[in-house]
């Protein structure tokens, strides 16, 4: 399908309900490893948290060979076989509280391609409203980029080098299980992250995929463990290099003033997620 065809899907909506339950917080400060007692009703939902809820129930029979649902419904059907997560930005303007009932809207804000390196990039940016009684609580603008597959024996681009001046960091050594659970827990079902065979024979990875989300997770999670009264006002971050469960990486940060500055650093030194947030002041 055309460019020109696709950005039919621009303006395009879709509204669902969801219930801020308590059994997702649970299991997911577990798979985080925080130390974290049961979660109670009304306890604030922690930023990225949200991804939790609202999951993409699609019925078995309308998913397909990659573990995504097959194209053409909210969004457009991109031919293109490869689908990520390149990055996200978010306004928090009120914490979600566990036991609301919480409404998401929707819309597909713009649909775009260009030519890169590999081949050609098609983005999507779907604008995502969150509300719960008190009115809109999270704004944010999700960014969907699809891209060919790698040619055989094509060599990966050169790697930007992560910054190494950090004041907080932890390492995180992601194996199938942490993969799976977060897959699980966020109904994911994109093979990339749990099927080694799929991952390395069908889409020519060195391994299994750490989610884009998941980084970002933690990178605000330790911003939580270190400054655990940080109210996080917005939050971007943009994939730059995938993460693979082969090796351990580094999650960093620096926080000057109100402004955080955090990054994933991969194995070799490489950058691989870039984030910003900034903080309410005291």
């Amino acid at each position: 399908m055309h460019l020109e065809d696709l950005k039919q899907w621009v303006g395009k909506t879709e509204t669902l309900e969801d219930h801020v339950s308590l059994a997702p917080m649970a299991a997911l400060a577990a798979t985080l490893d925080r130390d974290d007692p049961p979660p109670l009703p009304g306890q604030a939902l922690a930023p990225c948290w949200h991804w939790l809820y609202f999951l993409p129930v699609h019925p078995q029979a309308t998913v397909a060979a990659d573990g995504h649902p097959k194209r053409g419904g909210f969004l457009p059907p991109v031919a293109l076989p490869r689908r990520m997560w390149a990055g996200s930005r978010m306004t928090f303007l009120h914490s979600l509280r566990a036991g609301s009932a919480v409404t998401r809207t929707s819309k597909i804000a713009d649909i775009s391609a260009k030519q890169g390196r590999t081949g050609t990039l098609v983005f999507v940016r779907v604008n995502h409203q969150i509300s719960d009684v008190q009115g809109l609580a999270i704004v944010e603008d999700h960014d969907i980029v699809y891209r060919e597959m790698p040619l055989a024996g094509e060599t990966p681009p050169q790697a930007t080098a992560a910054r190494t001046d950090e004041q907080f960091s932890r390492r995180i050594t992601p194996d199938p299980v942490l993969l799976f659970r977060y897959s699980a827990l966020t109904f994911n079902g994109h093979r990339i992250h749990y099927d080694r065979p799929y991952a390395m024979t069908e889409e020519g990875y060195p391994g299994l995929v750490v989610h884009g989300p998941l980084i970002a997770t933690l990178l605000i999670d330790q911003l939580r463990r270190v400054h655990p009264s940080a109210q996080v006002k917005t939050f971007e971050f943009k994939a730059i290099s995938p993460l693979f469960d082969t090796a351990p990486f580094d999650i960093c940060g620096r926080l000057d003033g109100d402004l955080v500055t955090l990054w994933a650093r991969g194995p070799q030194g490489q950058l691989a997620l870039q984030a910003t947030a900034t903080l309410a002041s005291h």
